[in-house]
């Protein structure tokens, strides 16, 4: 395993700045938001900032991910919209084709994976019409990762349509693909209730192919520092080493970019000694 570190708790930093500070305090591996003015697949800059990003991960030898789950950059009024549960057929085809784009810059880059979630269901659809809207635009984008052989990590997000392992086995059920796999987040588990969350890792390691690592109190979706929340991280952290997770475990503090260069080397300095 890998400790790594999300852009979105560095996001007042320059992407590239923030790499080389990472790499600095000693994480190897770094799951890449894509946002405004981090390698944005809608900037004519794009092309030459991944390349550079591609030479830049490789002299600080780190891996990579690359993640979805920008805030404002499709709509700049509502948060994450539009995702694949949008209504309007028109604005679910602009997510699709934001993942299609996230998938070209992870082939570009070498990363491990492309991280995406299903989006809140907001207009009250059937139970049938949001599953049809989910794995019919979820299928779109599975089919553009198989040509680009690059990985997806599907992630049960509090709130949203998908948001426990129970609703992801249920989208199992529904897509079956290799190349549909698993974003496990320790924090949601426990927000959520699953638990033990080893017993989790214990069941679906095999399809875990990028994790999410913070601190977070039962029923409360708050990232939260090492320490700050409820969580027990060594049995967490030896049920991934007994799955034979090899991948990042990236930090996720997307509310502390205020203090982003502190959290993180406070975060490794938590975290490095549990995983050795």
């Amino acid at each position: 395993m890998l400790i790594g570190y999300n852009t979105n708790g560095l996001a007042h930093h320059d992407v590239f700045e923030a790499v080389e500070l990472l790499a600095e305090i000693g994480y190897r591996s770094v799951a890449i938001t894509l946002d405004h003015g981090t390698l944005n697949p809608y900037d004519d800059r794009c092309a030459a900032q991944v390349e550079e990003m591609r030479g830049l991960l490789s002299r600080c030898a780190m891996q990579s991910v690359v993640e979805t789950g920008a805030r404002y950059l499709l709509d700049p009024r509502v948060k994450h919209e539009p995702t694949l549960m949008t209504a309007d057929v028109a604005a679910r085809n602009r997510r699709i084709d934001f993942h299609c784009r996230a998938i070209d810059i992870a082939s570009s880059l070498g990363s491990q994976c492309v991280s995406l979630w299903s989006g809140i269901l907001r207009d009250g659809a059937t139970d049938d019409e949001a599953w049809r809207r989910l794995t019919e635009g979820l299928g779109k984008v599975i089919e553009h990762a198989a040509r680009k052989q690059v990985v997806l990590g599907f992630e049960p997000e509090p709130g949203m349509f998908v948001d426990t392992m129970e609703r992801f086995a249920r989208l199992r059920e529904r897509v079956d693909s290799p190349w549909l796999r698993l974003t496990l987040d320790v924090g949601h588990l426990h927000c959520m209730g699953e638990v033990p969350i080893a017993d989790q890792i214990d069941r679906w390691g095999e399809r875990i192919v990028n994790v999410h690592i913070e601190d977070m109190r039962a029923g409360v979706h708050e990232h939260l520092m090492f320490g700050e929340g409820e969580i027990d991280f060594p049995p967490v952290l030896d049920a991934l080493a007994r799955a034979g997770y090899q991948g990042g475990v990236h930090v996720e503090l997307s509310r502390h970019s205020h203090e982003g260069p502190s959290a993180a080397q406070l975060a490794y300095g938590l975290l490095a000694p549990l995983m050795r």
